[in-house]
C-alpha cells in the first residue's frame, strides 16, 4: 500500500483525489435531496386532494409551492463561487505546479499518460480500436447529449430534485458518467503502471515487469479464422444479435407497463434512445470480456473490429 499511498499523494493526483471525493459527495447530497423532495411533494399532494381526487390518484390535481430563483438560489451560487475563486488563488499561491522538466525526445515517460480528463479514453484503447475508443464513442457522447431535450417526454422534474419523476434518466447518467467514465479515470490514474501494466494498489509498480496475455477473437473459440467469411458471419451474427434483442424486450417490456410513455415517446425517438444506450452498456460488456475471457474482438472485419 505503500506504493499506492505514493501515488495518491502525488502533486499531479491530489486534485483528481479531491475531484472524486467532491464527486461522490455531491451525488450523495443530490440523491438526498431527491429523496427527500419526493416525500415531501408526497404528501402535500395527499394533503391537497380533494375527496374526488383520493378516490382517483391517478387524476390527483395538485398545487405546489414554488421558491424563485432571484434572490435565493443566485445568492448562494455567488458565495459558492467567492468561496472556490479564494480557495483556487491560496491553493495556486501555496503550491507549486507540479511541472516536470523539458520534453526529451531520448527519453519517454513510462508510463505516458494522456491529461487525467482523457484517461478515460486512452484506457479505451485497450478495449477498441483506435478510431472507435477515439472517435465514434466521444462522438456518440457529445451527440447523445444533445438528443437529450429531443427525446425527453417526461414534462415532470423540471426544476427541482427529484428521482421518482426520472429514475431511467438519472439511473442511465449515473451509471456512464460514475460507473463508466469515472472508473475509467480512476483505473488509469491509479491502476496502471509502466507499460500500462494493471498494478493493484498493493502491487508495486515495476518498470522491467513482462506480462503475457493470449487474447484471441470470439470465433478463434470455435476454431475458425475471424477474417474469414465464416468468422464474419458470427461476429456480425452476434452485434446484430445484441441490438436486436436488446431493443425487442424493452419494448415489449414498456408496451405492458408504460404503454402511454411509448406511444408518447414514438418509433423514431425509442430506436435512437434505446441505440445509445446499448452502446452505452456494450462498454462494459467489452472490458469484462476482454479482462475474465482475454477476447480481443468479436467481430473483425477489413474495414472495422470491434
Amino acid at each position: 500500500m505503500k506504493n499506492f499511498i505514493a501515488i495518491i499523494s502525488k502533486p499531479d493526483n491530489v486534485a483528481i483525489v479531491i475531484m472524486m471525493i467532491m464527486v461522490l459527495f455531491f451525488t450523495v447530497l443530490a440523491f438526498y435531496y431527491a429523496i427527500t423532495g419526493d416525500r415531501r411533494r408526497s404528501r402535500k399532494a395527499k394533503e391537497d386532494m380533494s375527496p374526488e381526487d383520493k378516490a382517483d390518484e391517478e387524476n390527483k390535481t395538485s398545487t405546489w409551492d414554488y421558491l424563485p430563483t432571484w434572490p435565493y438560489l443566485i445568492r448562494k451560487e455567488f458565495l459558492v463561487a467567492i468561496i472556490v475563486i479564494v480557495f483556487l488563488m491560496v491553493w495556486s499561491i501555496v503550491l507549486d505546479a507540479p511541472l516536470e522538466e523539458y520534453a526529451n525526445p531520448t527519453r519517454t515517460p513510462n508510463p505516458a499518460k494522456a491529461p487525467w480528463y482523457f484517461l478515460g479514453l486512452q484506457e479505451m484503447l485497450v478495449y477498441f480500436d483506435p478510431w472507435i475508443a477515439g472517435i465514434v464513442m466521444p462522438t456518440l457522447i457529445v451527440v447523445g447529449l444533445c438528443v437529450i431535450p429531443y427525446v425527453d417526454v417526461n414534462p415532470k422534474g423540471i426544476g427541482y430534485y427529484t428521482w421518482c419523476e426520472r429514475k431511467f434518466a438519472i439511473s442511465t447518467f449515473c451509471f456512464g458518467f460514475l460507473v463508466l467514465w469515472t472508473t475509467l479515470i480512476v483505473i488509469g490514474v491509479f491502476m496502471r503502471g509502466p507499460g500500462w501494466v494493471w498494478f493493484w494498489p498493493w502491487q508495486q509498480w515495476d518498470p522491467h515487469i513482462v506480462t503475457v496475455e493470449i487474447n484471441v477473437d470470439l470465433s478463434q473459440i470455435f476454431g475458425i479464422d475471424p477474417r474469414s467469411l465464416a468468422g464474419s458471419v458470427i461476429g456480425g451474427s452476434v452485434i446484430l444479435g445484441y441490438f436486436a434483442v436488446g431493443t425487442a424486450l424493452p419494448y415489449k417490456y414498456l408496451q405492458r407497463r408504460y404503454n402511454q410513455t411509448l406511444a408518447a415517446l414514438g418509433p423514431l425517438r425509442y430506436l435512437i434512445v434505446v441505440t445509445l444506450f446499448l452502446i452505452m452498456v456494450a462498454l462494459p460488456i467489452k472490458i469484462f470480456l476482454r479482462l475474465l475471457f482475454h477476447i480481443k474482438y468479436i467481430w473483425v472485419t477489413p474495414w472495422f473490429n470491434i
